[in-house]
């Protein structure tokens, strides 16, 4: 997987967690506008934390019945992570001119408010960004800006509910000319994430849609794939279809935030989708998105799921990889 997937990140969260809980934020796109993407943000992180707090109390009580006879669910406080969608920060397709304009490092100013969210409501956050990378080695001309001669990424942040930077992942495969004419192509697979127990990869949008991009995480042996996406209508096979087929052949939980509504550009199908291992779709957002802008989408992911459906659907094991090169 690359120099960068080698150093695996130091696990954090303490014990492992029987269940996560994740939650897809799907809403329309904002355009050109960070600071009222992070405000959106900080609604739907409360709404999901509220939702979340309540489900974990349902689950502790449910779980005291059991021990008088009734089945209930074991353990509360899951860990929560949600995730939004590709370039929720700024919008996708806005022009390269803005993009370049409103790129920041991926540990800038914004990423500091992501942090100060997530350290409040207890949750790890996936969101999507314009990430202005390093400066050309020989610094560009001498009179020039040294961020106009930066690269600009399609990024993503996993950010963990401490507000530390557990992982950026800079887009590999570009979609299209609004993809290549705003975006530099990442150079390296995601570096595997371990967070209470689990161990977290990252896609961006078409990402997914390589079946050797998703497999090669599945072999350095992720559990959860977190894809922020943009995908536009009319390609709704990729959460029919290729969401739930990664999930099944790989063994692992697939999470894949798209938007609704439209941009200058393109208009979006939503159907975030969490898909589990056995190609079952978990949780699915509708066509568009609720009237307070956004929609929560949410599953809880369990551990005893995937080692069960693991023992069935052997495909990693099962491998001929001497045929394939």
């Amino acid at each position: 997987m690359g120099a960068a997937a080698e150093a695996e990140s130091v696990d954090v969260g303490g014990q492992p967690a029987e269940r996560l809980r994740v939650t897809l934020v799907q809403t329309e796109p904002i355009l050109r506008d960070p600071a009222r993407a992070l405000a959106l943000m900080e609604h739907a992180v409360a709404e999901a934390s509220a939702a979340g707090a309540a489900e974990d109390g349902a689950d502790a009580a449910a779980g005291s019945m059991g021990a008088a006879g009734t089945t209930g669910a074991a353990g509360a406080g899951a860990p929560r992570i949600l995730v939004f969608p590709e370039m929720f920060l700024t919008g996708y397709a806005i022009g390269p001119a803005d993009v370049r304009r409103l790129a920041e490092p991926a540990t800038g100013p914004r990423f500091a408010s992501v942090a100060r969210l997530a350290r409040v409501h207890g949750c790890a956050i996936a969101y999507g960004y314009p990430e202005l990378g390093e400066m050309p080695a020989d610094g560009g001309p001498a009179d020039q800006d040294p961020a106009d001669g930066a690269p600009v990424y399609n990024s993503v942040n996993l950010v963990s509910e401490s507000g530390e930077l557990l992982a950026t992942y800079r887009k590999t495969h570009l979609y299209g000319e609004v993809d290549r004419s705003q975006f530099a192509p990442g150079e390296r697979l995601p570096e595997l994430v371990g967070w209470h127990g689990w161990k977290l990869g990252l896609g961006i949008c078409y990402d997914v849609e390589f079946p050797e991009f998703v497999r090669a995480q599945a072999l350095a042996g992720i559990d959860l794939l977190l894809v922020p996406t943009a995908n536009m209508t009319g390609l709704e096979a990729v959460a029919g279809t290729l969401v739930p087929a990664r999930a099944y052949e790989n063994q692992v939980y697939v999470g894949y935030a798209n938007y609704t509504g439209a941009d200058e550009v393109f208009s979006y199908h939503g159907l975030s989708t969490l898909a589990g291992p056995t190609a079952e779709v978990l949780a699915q957002g509708g066509a568009a998105s609720a009237s307070e802008g956004y929609e929560l989408v949410t599953a809880a992911l369990r551990r005893a799921q995937l080692q069960a459906s693991r023992q069935v659907a052997t495909y990693l094991a099962d491998r001929r990889s001497d045929l394939y090169s």
